[in-house]
């Protein structure tokens, strides 16, 4: 067996290896007999029939996939040990078999073999942040309260009047010499201004003729920046009826009126947007750590992170009838983009889970009941339950890494901001640096694998039990 060595940083290694040609036997035949060690044939006890008359009854496929697995298993240790690399136990290695071939015996692969991560935190006394105003306008609470009346709203079907703005039209668009038009659904005044300005005053069932230049963005790939000139009909009309703005609608959403509604949505308001502020002030401070620390990880470990989000994507769209290639279209990316948009923020969040990790170490920062409860009821309330069905659902699975990793990231959160230079900014919270979306606890649970120590994790389960 042969090795090649590169270091492609100072925690990945990546190993080409080319075993031996009696290693490939072996991976093959041991391959052949774990494949056929079940299979029955009359007269012979399972897999004990002749090698002549069970290799016609395996895959090859199935064999080669086996055999590189068989392979790689009983090869790759005695690599790492040849090159004396100590890999880190929580980072699986990566493997790209190159080639592997039954008659010639021969066979290639590579292996990045993660090292333990190295990090030497900066000084993050004093670090300047802007923090982003969190005061709730009265603006903002219309536009919420509006938003309520919307998704209260009734659809009623138009028959006797012309379309205006805001219905929903049925439309049906004949080219010029087609049998068939193409049916669509708009919103009228929402759809392109060429098309709105056509339907606007007319009636359902009526038609004209028009010439119609469709924009680059258009829903239609076929027509998307193209121009057709053909008959244009309303097939239905249907009115977006909200319901009036009085008590009687604040007391649908169980409130006493329309004033108890409004100091209800300030409030609610208020702690979306005092959160936002301190996500992202306290963002910019890990980003700030980040910069200023010496932190060096493995590839495998946001490559990883980043391929595990890439296959939920596939897998959470495929359940929709969508192709990983038409979501990321819809997103405006190609699948290239994706794949690295995925992958800068997986190192993101690795990095910035490490200076969490260490500053919780460092400062011998410590978790109290009070931290464990605030943060699962965060959690319930992020995913609409109560706090007891969240903790019954993390006790029943075995799993309070989400609840341990939340609440030590707040807790080195405040400790930075707490240190922190702290400048306001002008800028309302929604307008200053986009908060990161919101993850599952599924996500968040593995991202924080790698990063939480045990010392925090033993005492976070703890403080978890104690508040059922």
């Amino acid at each position: 067996m042969t090795v090649t060595r590169e270091d492609l940083n100072p925690c990945t290694v990546r190993l080409t290896i080319v075993p031996a040609s009696e290693q490939v036997k072996h991976s093959f035949d041991r391959a052949f007999r774990d494949l056929t060690k079940k299979v029955k044939l009359p007269g012979f006890r399972p897999g004990k029939a002749p090698r002549a008359m069970l290799e016609p009854l395996v895959n090859k496929e199935d064999l080669y996939e086996e055999a590189a697995r068989a392979l790689v298993m009983s090869t790759l240790n005695a690599a790492i040990k040849q090159e004396s690399l100590t890999p880190d136990p929580n980072t699986q290695p990566s493997v790209d078999v190159k080639s592997i071939d039954q008659d010639t015996l021969t066979a290639e692969y590579s292996a990045k073999i993660p090292l333990p991560p190295r990090v030497e935190l900066g000084d993050y006394a004093g670090l300047s942040v802007v923090h982003a105003p969190s005061e709730v306008t009265p603006e903002e609470v219309d536009l919420q309260i509006e938003e309520m009346r919307r998704r209260r709203s009734v659809r009623e079907t138009v028959t006797s009047r012309e379309v205006q703005a805001t219905d929903i039209a049925v439309l049906n668009i004949k080219p010029d010499g087609a049998v068939e038009g193409k049916t669509f659904m708009v919103i009228v005044g929402k759809s392109f201004p060429q098309l709105d300005e056509l339907i606007l005053g007319m009636k359902v069932e009526e038609i004209k003729h028009a010439e119609l230049t469709f924009p680059a963005e258009f829903s239609d790939k076929e027509w998307a920046g193209t121009t057709v000139t053909g008959t244009v009909a309303v097939s239905s009309l249907t009115e977006v009826k909200l319901p009036d703005l009085d008590d009687a609608f604040a007391a649908s959403l169980q409130t006493e009126n329309l004033e108890d509604l409004r100091e209800r949505v300030t409030s609610g308001l208020q702690i979306v947007k005092e959160e936002a502020a301190f996500e992202m002030a306290t963002d910019q401070l890990l980003d700030t750590m980040v910069a200023k620390s010496t932190i060096e990880v493995s590839d495998n470990m946001w490559e990883n992170l980043a391929d595990r989000r890439i296959s939920e994507t596939a897998q959470e769209q495929a359940k929709n009838g969508i192709s990983l290639e038409q979501y990321t279209r819809e997103q405006g990316m190609t699948i290239e983009e994706f794949v690295e948009a995925w992958r800068v923020r997986a190192k993101t969040e690795i990095l910035r889970a490490f200076v969490i990790q260490n500053v919780y170490a460092k400062e011998k920062l410590s978790l109290t009941n009070g931290d464990v409860q605030q943060e699962l009821a965060r959690m319930a309330g992020e995913n609409n339950i109560s706090p007891e069905e969240l903790y019954r659902a993390l006790e029943r699975n075995g799993d309070f890494q989400e609840l341990q990793f939340r609440a030590i990231q707040r807790k080195v959160r405040q400790f930075l901001l707490s240190k922190a230079d702290v400048r306001e900014s002008e800028a309302p919270a929604e307008e200053a640096t986009p908060a990161p979306k919101k993850k599952s606890t599924k996500k968040k649970a593995e991202e924080a694998d790698d990063a939480v120590p045990a010392e925090a994790e033993t005492e976070a389960t703890t403080e978890a039990e104690a508040a059922e």
